[in-house]
């Protein structure tokens, strides 16, 4: 039996389903699968502009929202301008919706300031982004980071508050209320017209209620002296705040169901003191500015003077600016004053009526003065008042402001008062007075002298035996004079009592019993003392 070959047959037909191919395919098919679902969870590429990099890394630093990572800083530029750098990052897909309008990115790194230390948790994991968002709005890919953290609206409301200096307060001040803080400071900057400092001041929601048109902010004192009662309260601060300081407020409740209207502005007071003092008015738009033109010196007026009327504060000294008069070399001052109308107008009335409720006051007499508020050193406020026999003027519109008529002050302080008596003083002939008190002592000289000799001869006479005896040789001829007066009176007893030699001897017996009298007054007075005839009896 013979064997059989196969037939081999030859195809020329090229097949792709062969399984050497299988494998490729696959791998390629996994491949694409791979990169698809890589590109479309990769996210979006968004771009943060900040003012500097503050610690970034790339490919390191983590982009976070609500405390979950949600992306990556994947490169970090300089701006072309170089006026910042650009931070390149890769946002997770579900976080996409958050990237818009609303989005705000923020750097976190660690920071020691007056409120504590921040940030700790970057010290493991590393300085990251913060950002704030809502899922609503148009997408966004471009953003421009934020210099300090976020604080949305929700957290509390965020109030005005401007003063004539820094006080020290920077931002993260806290704010305290019954020793209790409340809120923080967020932003200090210079007011617009470059005048006063402004503080914008965050309250948490829950102490929201307790701030109204009438509470009052202040700045924290570390010692607090008081004298009351009779005696001295001294209160220094908790250690907290002498180390960063802090602003206090304190309301009456008086307001309490009328709320702060927007864009109103409280003042912050240096200290407690200055804030105690009596402040009325409504403020906002009540506030008007008027101009006062003065020849006054205003050397002791200072920028932040108040401005009262019967002892209320009713505004403030907003600028001070002089200038050379050459007709009357003298210096014309300008103060510009803020003033709350709102003091002068009635309940309801509107910001209209209240200024015209002002102006009817200047025609009807008020005038502003420059008066001492401390009689010691003459420091100046400005003083509203009624004056009489005034020329009758109005509100007259300035270059910039009305202006407010005035009157000439009633005086300085004490050191003003002072200087006038040294002027008075040395006005006086000193020196002409001076030579007559020496001409009056040298002439008095010679007068005591003389005295002297007197006295030393008086002294000599009164030793003598015979001025010692005359007192008794007087006494002796008093005597027989008595005895003869008696003798004579029963001699005319013997005569008709209604004769005319009676009526005449009675009178002179009289006159000589008076002379006998006071003889022996004058004897018993040399007794005592021999040089009363010269010195008298002391």
């Amino acid at each position: 039996m013979s064997e059989q070959t196969p037939l081999i047959e030859e195809s020329s037909r090229f097949n792709l389903l062969t399984s050497i191919w299988i494998v490729p395919f696959v791998a390629l098919m996994v491949a694409g699968w791979l990169a698809f679902q890589y590109f479309s969870e990769r996210g979006e590429e968004i771009r943060i502009i900040f003012p500097k990099n503050e610690g970034l890394n790339a490919g390191q630093s983590q982009i976070k929202f609500r405390d979950v990572p949600i992306g990556t800083v994947e490169k970090i530029e300089l701006q072309k301008n170089g006026k910042g750098v650009v931070v390149v990052a890769r946002i997770d897909k579900l976080a996409k919706p958050y990237l818009n309008e609303k989005a705000k990115f923020w750097i976190v790194k660690p920071e020691v300031g007056v409120t504590g230390v921040s940030g700790l948790d970057t010290l493991l994991s590393g300085t990251y982004i913060n950002m704030y968002s809502e899922k609503e709005g148009r997408f966004k890919d471009n953003f421009y980071g934020l210099k300090d953290a976020f604080h949305q609206n929700k957290e509390g409301v965020y109030y005005k508050l401007t003063a004539p200096s820094g006080f020290n307060i920077s931002r993260g001040t806290p704010v305290h209320f019954k020793n209790l803080t409340v809120g923080r400071v967020e932003y200090v900057n210079i007011s617009l017209d470059s005048q006063n400092i402004d503080f914008i001041v965050l309250i948490q929601q829950q102490y929201v209620p307790y701030v109204h048109r009438d509470s009052k902010f202040w700045v924290t004192s570390t010692i607090d002296l008081r004298y009351a009662n009779g005696r001295f309260d001294i209160n220094v601060a908790p250690l907290s705040n002498l180390v960063q300081g802090g602003i206090e407020f304190s309301s009456t409740h008086e307001d309490v169901n009328d709320p702060v209207p927007d864009h109103y502005v409280f003042r912050l007071y240096k200290n407690s003191n200055a804030a105690e003092g009596t402040k009325v008015g409504k403020g906002g738009e009540f506030v008007k500015t008027f101009e006062i033109m003065t020849q006054e010196s205003l050397s002791a007026l200072r920028v932040g003077a108040m401005v009262e009327y019967s002892g209320y504060e009713v505004g403030r000294v907003k600028n001070i600016a002089l200038q050379y008069v050459k007709e009357t070399h003298v210096m014309q001052g300008s103060v510009v004053v803020d003033i709350d109308t709102s003091a002068f107008a009635q309940k309801d009335d509107t910001v209209t009526k209240a200024y015209r409720n002002f102006r009817q006051m200047v025609e009807e007499g008020l005038r502003a003065k420059m008066q001492p508020s401390d009689p010691l050193t003459g420091t100046l406020f400005v003083d509203l008042g009624f004056e009489a026999n005034v020329t009758k003027q109005t509100l007259v519109q300035g270059k910039k402001f009305a202006l407010l008529p005035s009157v000439k002050s009633d005086g300085g302080g004490v050191m003003d008062e002072a200087e006038k008596l040294l002027q008075k003083l040395n006005a006086l002939p000193l020196e002409q007075l001076l030579a007559s008190l020496n001409k009056v002592v040298d002439n008095s000289d010679g007068l005591l002298s003389d005295l002297g000799k007197s006295v030393k001869d008086l002294n000599a006479l009164s030793g003598k035996k015979s001025f010692q005896t005359m007192p008794d040789e007087l006494d002796k001829t008093l005597k027989e004079l008595t005895k003869t007066l008696v003798t004579a009176q029963q001699t005319i007893k013997s005569y008709d009592d209604q004769s005319l030699l009676a009526s005449q001897i009675a009178q002179t017996l009289k006159v000589v019993t008076e002379t006998s009298k006071s003889m022996q007054q004058f004897l018993d007075m040399l007794n005592r003392k021999p040089d009363s005839l010269i010195f008298g009896e002391q």
